[in-house]
């Protein structure tokens, strides 16, 4: 849980009233200094939140990802792209949960240099148990209603498209209309090979 500030005062509604003054519009700089101290917050209370189950948010993402796949396994390759991270960060990743006895590597049967994650029955068992306290919190937005976070969602995605996280049109169900075949498809793979 981050530490309450309770400051007599905004500072990022202060710092955009001097950077108005100084640089001119002060909307951009406003809103994304915003964005940056709601990671910090929502990252230190789920971080919090699932520390007693022994996982960061990182390596929950991580294990949550491998029980959409058909087999709970992936190649590390693919996890990286669907978490958006560098192939180093998901070796740390993984390395963390292995140790824990959460995930086990495998080699990849259809690539004879790759290596696949699987998650493990602890490893299921405990990101059940951590989803019900994310879900209990509502991954610490609890003060906002479901149309606010369709809201939030939304405005984030025009960011994320425009920096090529995905081409619009392929995919354009929000959190609300996603399938289970969607799900399924993060796993490529698993499709070709039955």
């Amino acid at each position: 849980m981050a530490k309450r500030l309770e400051l007599p005062f905004d500072p990022i509604a202060r710092a955009a009233q001097i950077w108005e003054r100084r640089f001119g519009p002060a909307d951009a700089m406003a809103a994304v200094t915003s964005i940056m101290r709601a990671h910090q917050l929502l990252l230190a209370e789920l971080d919090g939140l699932l520390r007693p189950h022994g996982l960061t948010f990182a390596r929950y993402e991580a294990l949550i990802l491998l029980t959409f796949s058909r087999r709970g396994a992936l190649p590390l390759r693919v996890m990286g792209e669907r978490l958006m991270v560098h192939p180093t960060s998901v070796t740390n990743i993984i390395d963390r949960l292995e140790e824990q006895g959460m995930v086990v590597r495998r080699p990849n049967p259809r690539d004879g240099r790759g290596t696949l994650a699987e998650i493990t029955g602890l490893g299921r068992e405990v990101a059940e148990r951590a989803t019900g306290d994310l879900m209990a919190t509502r991954f610490g937005m609890g003060g906002y209603g479901t149309g606010e976070l369709e809201q939030v969602f939304t405005l984030l995605r025009g960011l994320r498209l425009e920096a090529g996280d995905f081409v619009a049109g392929q995919a354009e169900a929000g959190p609300a209309e996603a399938r289970d075949h969607d799900l399924d498809a993060v796993s490529g793979w698993q499709h070709r090979s039955g």
